[in-house]
């Protein structure tokens, strides 16, 4: 029996059920309005959806779309949750209301919420809590399963990293922000020149209306095929390394609040709003010295310390090389080998005392014997720069990054192809 067979038989009962019901009870029952596979939705599922969308939307004050373009929209959103919840079925990926009760704890607390405050507040805003419940039931299993089909099958080389690294330094975006809002008009996963050619139509078509004055959240409400539609296309602020190179071509010229002209991809046709960006350096003052460091103890006094690192210094004066002497006086294990080398430090590094005496010399200059929590000490500082600290972890955030912007383009056609894979009939009212 085909899927389409399948899908009459169910309509044909449920609306046989509605009449029969109808005649008994002298009101109106609920209808189907899209079969998706082997499941349904019907009237009820929408008009509940569509309602906790309109608070949502009411909420960020993006309250002012047509009734029916909405309904479209939060139709296209259930359509997709519902192919993923069966792919997730069949694959095993469950939550129950144990994980679930746990989630909602940890959602509440974060927060600063019990998790009974929490309800009461979300029941404040206008929202059915059991339907909140059940939805966040809803999206872990879609996160779980999104993890096992595309997460899990990411993986970032150290050779993509170097290269991200050293593009990234190239065009001198690595440390740039980019705060996005996106329509994508999309085209079907094996399109004809036709479907490109009405998708590039309808992406002109909703830029001239933006250049015009029209708002880019309603157009993307209204028009869009992306993930955050519903929030008016917003994508929130990201790295430029985690968003495509496409992405970053089309706004890097723009001026907050300029939308890009339709940049097209494998996925359909982009336009793409600067909210704003900011490059994050965290630039802080750096210092590169070498010291020789004495200890005292029961044999060492501090004043045969002082007097020890009193003479050195006077002998370095004199022309004897540092790095010699602290190679052969220093008991600093780890700088002993490097001619007393610290290598570069920023402020908080050094104990306060060390940092102190650093900040207080010139380039070249050698302090006199002073006393930190490890001992006696004479310090040179060598140089001193302007350092971009958020380089330090670059590697570990360039990786974060690519897995992101690869499970998001995977996502992306991953989401396509079941949709286009699935069986979806729309049932007239």
């Amino acid at each position: 029996m085909t899927m389409k067979k399948i899908a009459q038989i169910i309509c044909f009962t449920v609306v046989s059920t509605c009449t029969l019901f109808t005649h008994a009870a002298l009101k109106p029952l609920d209808h189907i309005v899209a079969i998706v596979n082997e499941d349904v939705i019907t009237n009820t599922m929408l008009k509940n959806r569509v309602a906790d969308f309109k608070q949502q939307l009411a909420l960020s004050q993006l309250s002012r779309i047509e009734p029916e373009t909405l309904k479209k929209q939060v139709l296209e959103r259930m359509i997709r949750d519902t192919i993923q919840q069966q792919k997730a079925k069949q694959l095993g990926i469950t939550v129950d209301d144990l994980m679930l009760n746990r989630m909602l704890e940890q959602i509440a607390k974060n927060n600063n919420m019990s998790l009974e405050i929490f309800r009461d507040t979300i029941e404040s805003e206008g929202l059915n809590y059991t339907r909140f419940r059940e939805q966040t039931r809803h999206e872990i299993v879609v996160n779980q399963l999104q993890q096992r089909v595309i997460a899990n099958k990411i993986s970032v080389s150290d050779q993509e990293i170097r290269q991200n690294i050293e593009q990234s330094e190239t065009l001198g975006s690595s440390n740039i922000s980019y705060h996005l809002r996106h329509i994508l008009i999309a085209t079907p996963e094996a399109a004809s020149p036709d479907d490109i050619n009405k998708a590039k139509n309808r992406a002109a078509a909703a830029y001239k209306k933006i250049e015009h004055g029209s708002n880019f959240q309603d157009i993307a409400i209204k028009v869009s095929s992306g993930r955050n539609a519903l929030k008016g296309g917003d994508l929130g602020e990201r790295k430029a390394n985690e968003l495509p190179q496409l992405f970053v071509d089309a706004v890097k010229d723009l001026n907050p609040g300029d939308t890009s002209k339709p940049v097209k991809s494998a996925s359909g046709f982009h336009l793409l709003q600067l909210v704003n960006s900011s490059n994050d350096k965290l630039m802080i003052k750096q210092v590169h010295a070498r010291h020789i460091l004495l200890r005292t103890n029961n044999d060492v006094s501090d004043e045969q310390a002082r007097k020890t690192l009193l003479m050195l210094k006077q002998k370095i004066e004199g022309g004897k090389n540092f790095a010699e002497l602290a190679s052969e006086f220093t008991e600093d294990p780890g700088s002993k080998i490097k001619g007393g080398d610290l290598g570069w430090a920023g402020p908080g590094d050094f104990v306060p005392t060390f940092d102190n005496v650093a900040n207080s010399l010139s380039i070249g200059q050698i302090s006199e014997p002073f006393k930190s929590p490890f001992g006696w000490h004479i310090l040179e500082v060598l140089e001193r720069r302007d350092h971009d600290q958020a380089k330090t972890n670059k590697e570990n955030q360039v990786r974060n990054a690519i897995q992101k912007r690869k499970f998001d383009e995977e996502l992306r056609l991953w989401l396509r192809r079941i949709r286009d894979e699935a069986y979806v009939e729309y049932v007239p009212s």
